[in-house]
This record gives C-alpha cells, sequence and structure tokens, in this order.
C-alpha cells in the first residue's frame, strides 16, 4: 500500500548514534591501524620510520575514510528514494544478489581467509553477502506484506519462508561464511515473527535449525575446531582458530576501566589478528576501558530502540518489515561481534557496525540506514502528536488500518 502522508523531518536520534559510532570508528581505526598499515604499506621494512617515503603509516585510516564518504553518499541517495521502491524492484534485487553469491563461490577469492566471499576488483574487495542482507528484508517484506493472510499456515506460510530464507543462506554457509549465514537467518526469524506467525511454527524451525547446526558443527572440520576451542579453551592455544579468543581476552581484561590510553595498546602490534576488522571492539577495549567501550553498547542500544519505533509506526506492513529488518540486522550483528570479543561466543568472522574497517560492511550498513530514515519520514506517530489537539479521537482507527493493510 502507498502511503499517503506527507513527510517529515529525519530522526535525528538515529542518525546522530550512527555518526558517533563512525567517528569512534576513525578514531579508534587511526590508534590501533598503524602497525597494521605499516604491514601492508612496507612489509619489507624492519624497522619503520612514519616519516620516510616508503611507509605510510594511515594507509588504512585514509582508504577507511573514502569508504566512509562513498557510504555517506550511498546514504544520503538511500534516504531520498521512498522505501516503496525496494518493494517494487525486491524480486531484481533477491535474483541479481543470489547470481552474486553463486557467482563467487566460482570466481571469488579468499583474502587470505578459508572463505571464498570475495570479489577483487581493482584495490577493492566486495563481499556480496553484505548485500545479501537488503536482498532479504526486501523480498520478505515484500512476500510477507502481500500474504499476510496466509502465513499462518505451515504449507503456505512456514515452508515457502524456509525455501525463501534458504536460496540465499545456503549459498552464504557454502563459502563458508558463519558470521553472516547468523545474522541473516537472524534477520528472517525477526521479519516472520513480526509479521505475525504461529508460535509453534517458530519452535519447529528452531528445532530443525538447532539438529542442522548440531549436525554441521560435528562434521565440518572449522567449526568443529572452533566450537571445542569455545567450550573448552586452553591457556596454550597456538592455533588460528582459538589464538584470536585468547589474544582478545587479554586485549580486553588489559583495560581494566579506563583503558591504557590512545595508541597505548599492546595487543594489536604483535597478537591480535585483524585488530582494525573484525577485533576492533578487543582491541578499543584494551586502549579506551570498560566505561568508554559501554557508552559503544549504549549507542547500538539507542539503534535499536529508534528502530524498532521506526517500524512501530511505520504506515505500511512493508515498512513495518523493513525497518524490522534492518535494525535487527545491525543490532544483531553488533552484539554477535561484541559478544565474540568477549568470548561469549566463537569466533564468527563478522565486523562491528559502524566501527570496523570493512568496506562493504560499511557501506551496506549505511544504505540500510538511508532506507530506515526514509522510512522514518513517513511514521504516523508524527501526524499523530502534530494533529492530537485537533481531533483526538480519528487518528487511531487509522493507525489499524495501515498496521492491518
Amino acid at each position: 500500500m502507498q502511503t499517503t502522508h506527507h513527510h517529515h523531518a529525519w530522526d535525528y536520534i538515529l542518525l546522530g548514534s550512527v555518526l558517533i559510532l563512525i567517528v569512534f570508528g576513525l578514531i579508534m581505526i587511526t590508534s590501533i591501524g598503524v602497525p597494521r598499515s605499516i604491514k601492508l604499506s612496507a612489509p619489507n621494512v624492519a624497522f619503520p620510520n612514519c616519516s620516510e617515503d616508503t611507509v605510510d603509516c594511515y594507509f588504512i585510516l585514509k582508504k577507511h575514510v573514502v569508504r566512509i564518504l562513498i557510504g555517506f553518499a550511498l546514504m544520503w541517495v538511500a534516504s531520498k528514494i521512498p522505501y516503496e521502491f525496494w518493494r517494487k524492484t525486491s524480486l531484481f534485487f533477491f535474483g541479481g544478489t543470489l547470481l552474486l553469491l553463486l557467482s563467487v563461490l566460482i570466481f571469488g577469492s579468499t583474502n587470505n581467509t578459508f572463505a571464498r566471499s570475495w570479489f577483487n576488483v581493482w584495490e577493492a574487495s566486495i563481499q556480496p553477502a553484505e548485500f545479501a542482507r537488503l536482498a532479504l528484508i526486501f523480498y520478505l517484506g515484500h512476500w510477507m506484506g502481500r500474504k499476510s493472510d496466509e502465513l499462518r499456515s505451515f504449507q503456505n506460510g512456514f515452508i515457502p519462508f524456509c525455501v525463501i530464507m534458504g536460496i540465499l543462506v545456503l549459498p552464504v554457509l557454502f563459502q563458508p561464511d558463519l558470521g553472516a549465514t547468523l545474522v541473516l537467518v537472524t534477520i528472517a526469524v525477526a521479519i516472520y515473527f513480526v509479521a505475525g506467525v504461529r508460535i509453534r511454527d517458530l519452535f519447529f524451525g528452531a528445532l530443525v535449525a538447532t539438529v542442522i547446526s548440531v549436525s554441521l558443527i560435528l562434521n565440518v572440520d572449522y567449526l568443529h575446531k572452533r566450537f571445542q576451542a569455545f567450550l573448552f579453551p586452553s591457556d596454550d592455544c597456538t592455533e588460528s582458530y582459538c589464538w584470536q579468543a585468547e589474544q582478545a581476552k587479554i586485549a580486553v581484561g588489559s583495560g581494566g576501566l579506563w583503558g591504557a590510553g590512545l595508541t597505548q595498546g599492546i595487543q594489536k602490534s604483535y597478537w591480535l589478528p585483524q585488530a582494525t576488522d573484525d577485533f576492533i571492539f578487543a582491541a578499543s577495549s584494551e586502549e579506551m576501558g570498560f566505561f568508554r567501550t559501554v557508552a559503544v553498547v549504549i549507542l547500538y542500544l539507542v539503534i535499536a530502540y529508534r528502530g524498532f519505533r521506526i517500524a512501530l509506526h511505520a504506515p505500511t506492513k512493508f515498512g513495518m518489515l523493513t525497518a524490522v529488518g534492518i535494525t535487527t540486522w545491525i543490532v544483531s550483528q553488533a552484539f554477535i561481534n561484541i559478544a565474540v570479543n568477549i568470548s561469549l561466543f566463537p569466533i564468527t568472522g563478522i565486523t562491528l557496525p559502524f566501527v570496523s574497517y570493512g568496506g562493504s560492511s560499511l557501506t551496506a550498513t549505511l544504505i540500510g540506514v538511508g532506507i530506515l530514515l526514509n522510512i522514518s519520514q513517513y511514521t504516523l506517530d508524527h501526524a499523530y502528536r502534530t494533529d492530537r489537539r485537533r481531533n483526538r479521537g480519528a487518528y487511531l482507527p487509522k493507525y489499524r488500518r495501515f498496521r492491518n493493510a
């Protein structure tokens, strides 16, 4: 259903929270990215001096700033496109993303990991799984918006939902990319739940997912080793699947309440791999301490509150489900990453939204924020606040009609 309400201002609290996280990421990448920048720009320099022409101590920072500018530009464009556009093009977006996910399995690069997840284009890497989040959100929002009466049926609701989700999830799982798979499933389940399905179908799906997950963990070598390292940690771990987790714990514990101070972290330089990417929260905890990193967690909670509030007051079913999907994506990915960094979850290989160094992740999440901001311009609670004194009782039935549409 096309909304007929006039648009109003963006949700500036949501936007402000995102901007603060991006600034925090910039500061931390400046502080902890120097060792990796030197390694990438001057790998053969034994004792680097940042004043030498051959050494670029801010190589990563410069690339990150360019990615932020690209991300902001795309966020602004996304915020100007009426969100109903994504409903109308959801099938094309879904099909195109599926084609990319299948292509990356054949033509993709591993980029020094065990997952074939990237297309290397010139000096940049594109990870299709990051954009699969948006494709899944748009298509599920469109499909469930049309099939609202049939979603409570096991045959016409639950089975098609599993097929749609599996079409995008399975190629990501085959890369293999555990983190992206987990985030995609979380997004799909959140949208499915909010769309108004039977709880027993969700429980059945959870049971099936648990059986499949346990089977994969027992039979896929890298998953088995990661979960084994998580459940039975060893103090003398030297293998890649547990080394990162051990070093992250040391970094977080070393930070104490107030941290060692900017640039003063030790783990980032010698022991903690991917300190600017997947483990930036642990590296930041060492330098910033407990109290400052708690502020980062609070910002993600603010994003969760504002995002779900936008969903609650969205004028259409598609707008509501899209807002739920984008918010769930950003917040679940953030808390899975943080849980990995503090050893509450096995290593998954996903970035911290808006903070980590990673072009595809940053670009995709900022596009998501732009779409959320566009939906926030049409939220019905604004109309309610504006008109409630003049017509105190007329708005609620209209709101209910939109919510049931």
